[in-house]
């Protein structure tokens, strides 16, 4: 047995409302009704996602306390989101300096990222990979490093719609049809 990918995460929130707000206003979750079965829960969906959800948010309240992960505590760094083209990276990227969510946008060579934190400080990536096909000696020399990314040049060079690579910029399988 080999695990493939990553189904759901689950966060643990202040206030389920304000973050299902920010995942859906800023990413495009889709709400999950869970008949009100689980207090104080929420379940998302990522568009165009066959998973059942892929965010999980449980309410504790506004007396907990910020996350001390990789500062005071073990724990989750961060999630990183896929999208599939640059526009939707350069589109995002507005949305999260809209509500002063964006907290750095970065060059990995292979992949192009943003990153921000959620109404409870957990912190996030959104990546853009670059397709298998279009990856230079240049690109995969880069992937060691990170630089500030240039997401116009990025464009310029890729296009606002090229499609992305996935998992580590390796060819799709039936890559024709997307």
């Amino acid at each position: 047995m080999s695990v493939f990918r990553l189904n759901h995460a689950v966060l643990y929130v202040r206030d389920v409302a304000a973050s299902v707000a920010f995942y859906r206003d800023v990413f495009g979750f889709d709400y999950i009704p869970n008949g009100e079965t689980i207090p104080g829960a929420a379940f998302l969906r990522a568009p165009g996602s066959s998973n059942d959800h892929d965010l999980g948010l449980f309410q504790l309240g506004d007396q907990a306390g910020a996350s001390a992960a990789g500062r005071a505590t073990v724990g989750l760094y961060h999630l990183a989101w896929e999208v599939d083209t640059l526009g939707d990276l350069e589109e995002l990227a507005g949305k999260l300096a809209a509500v002063g969510a964006l907290g750095g946008a970065s060059d990995h060579g292979t992949t192009k990222s943003l990153y921000g934190r959620d109404p409870d400080g957990l912190e996030f990536e959104v990546v853009w990979l670059i397709p298998a096909d279009l990856l230079t000696s240049d690109d995969r020399a880069r992937a060691a490093s990170i630089r500030p990314l240039d997401l116009q040049a990025e464009i310029a060079r890729f296009g606002r719609d090229a499609r992305g690579g996935f998992g580590v910029s390796r060819a799709a399988v039936g890559a024709a049809a997307r």
